[in-house]
């Protein structure tokens, strides 16, 4: 008669719960997948298929007691690594939303908005069409594949139980500060030219003070900045190829997989 120990029926347990809460928290707050547009059974079932594919290939899982203390902080821990990975993503996708928002608001079109679909919000309709964009280009790219593969790659280099807060964390941490910086720098070339266009409708009230500026100067902005934004668009690509590298790269860094 076969007879099985609570430490084995533990272990068979651990090797695929321990897995499945880090690859749940991912899925559950990654761009893409963890919005409101994909249900909440759709995502749970998707990281109980990926737990059951990569259980068996993964080493070993801590041999605990899944009722004691120390299960319930190893779960805890692999929630977090799994929702900081998701908001690393998350970073990546909506620096592209702030540069859209920048750029409508000085265009005077920051009245014009939609509700997005993802996140249940009103945003301007310049940070909602880079979002579908970069949407669309991280999805031809693979760049889901790649998360998953970094996400594979974490349970060796960062198994259960090795320990979180770290200096290495902090460091990668100081990181994230190049979202504000890349957004800026997306939008820089539309707002530069919009403040070109400002200034000479300053200088021109200026030296004809009988002319009616401000009946011309709001459409003539807009259609202007349609039309930067529209040739702004042919570098849009290599904005987006650099800063998904050095996205991934972080998440890479951050499972500390090189």
């Amino acid at each position: 008669m076969l007879e099985l120990s609570d430490a084995q029926i533990g272990g068979w347990i651990g090797q695929f719960l321990f897995p499945l809460f880090r690859i749940a928290a991912l899925l559950m707050v990654m761009p893409i997948i963890g919005t409101q547009i994909v249900p909440m059974r759709v995502r749970l079932c998707l990281a109980l298929a990926i737990s059951v594919l990569l259980s068996p290939t993964l080493p070993p899982m801590p041999q605990v007691d899944l009722v004691s203390l120390q299960a319930m902080l190893l779960i805890g821990q692999e929630v977090l690594i799994g929702v900081m990975f998701g908001f690393v993503l998350q970073l990546f996708f909506h620096l592209f939303t702030v540069a859209g928002q920048i750029i409508a608001i000085q265009m005077g079109l920051g009245f014009a908005s939609m509700v997005d679909p993802s996140n249940g919000v009103s945003v301007p309709v310049f940070g909602q069409f880079f979002l579908m964009l970069v949407t669309l280009m991280f999805l031809a790219m693979n760049g889901h594949l790649v998360v998953f593969e970094v996400l594979a790659e974490s349970f060796v280099t960062l198994p259960p139980g090795s320990g979180l807060l770290t200096n290495h964390y902090w460091e990668i941490a100081g990181k994230l500060s190049w979202v504000m910086a890349a957004g800026l720098l997306i939008a820089l070339p539309v707002i530069t030219a919009l403040l070109v266009v400002n200034l000479a409708f300053g200088m021109m009230t200026r030296a004809a003070p009988q002319l009616n500026i401000f009946s011309i100067g709001f459409p003539l902005t807009l259609v202007l900045g349609l039309v930067i934004f529209w040739i702004g668009l042919a570098d849009i690509m290599s904005h987006f190829q650099a800063l998904a590298v050095e996205a991934l790269q972080l998440l890479r860094e951050l499972a500390g997989a090189r």
